[in-house]
């Protein structure tokens, strides 16, 4: 039986697992209860770069390398801030409440992903899960990238020439933005391949990762440029 002919398979719309919030409590109709979130901008991307979008909530470490090995790209989602413990830092009085199980599990995915040989994208917080699964570290507060609580800003980003992401995205250009962290030290096989006017990294990419791999510190769901993550399904086809 081919990878086609398996049942639930699509050769056309390669299956893209996109990681979630875990959520104490959200609201809505007539329900207040924990949940396990994600912005439906995510998905719509996703399907709109030809893949079909399927929501990884967090689960125990253990089953990473299972799950990743049913899914043909994983997309490592925004979200609240790593625990700093997870890169050997004190806590900035900056940084938000740690999450443990997502953490625990998202670091497990990028790990699972990158010894499968699956294609992997970073958003935001996924940037910095990629970085620090791979021995990097974080800036823990930088000003200048958030601007009105809830609200996406925008700002300009220059690719480094000679990337992936260069050669994706050639040109210089404005990016919905909404982050507070930042890569510090590179990981272990990470290069950076975007920054920010600041000098801020805002794209990372590993060269010698078994499958394409790249993060974007924005938010690429809340634009209309769907390059980066149309390249992550393409590479997700095989």
């Amino acid at each position: 039986m081919t990878y086609e002919e398996q049942p639930g398979r699509s050769a056309s719309r390669p299956l893209i697992g996109v990681t979630t919030y875990l959520e104490p409590e959200a609201r809505w109709g007539a329900w207040e209860m924990p949940a396990a979130l994600l912005p439906a901008q995510y998905p719509r991307l996703v399907q709109r770069a030809g893949g079909l979008a399927s929501m990884l909530p967090p689960d125990e470490p253990g089953h990473a390398a299972a799950t990743v090995a049913r899914l043909d790209g994983l997309v490592l989602a925004g979200g609240g801030d790593v625990d700093p413990a997870r890169y050997g830092a004190e806590r900035h009085p900056r940084t938000g409440t740690p999450v443990p199980e997502r953490d625990a599990w998202e670091l497990a995915l990028a790990e699972a992903a990158l010894e499968a040989g699956v294609p992997l994208l970073g958003v935001c917080r996924g940037m910095q899960v990629l970085n620090v699964a791979l021995g990097g570290t974080l800036t823990q507060h930088i000003d200048g990238h958030v601007g009105t609580p809830g609200v996406f800003g925008s700002h300009p980003v220059k690719p480094v020439p000679g990337t992936m992401y260069a050669a994706l995205v050639p040109e210089e250009t404005p990016v919905p933005t909404y982050h507070h962290q930042c890569v510090e030290r590179l990981g272990a096989g990470v290069i950076a391949s975007a920054h920010a006017e600041d000098g801020t990294v805002e794209a990372v990419e590993v060269p010698d990762a078994r499958a394409w791999t790249l993060a974007v510190q924005w938010h690429p769901e809340m634009g209309e440029d769907d390059r980066v993550m149309r390249a992550l399904v393409e590479a997700a086809r095989g």
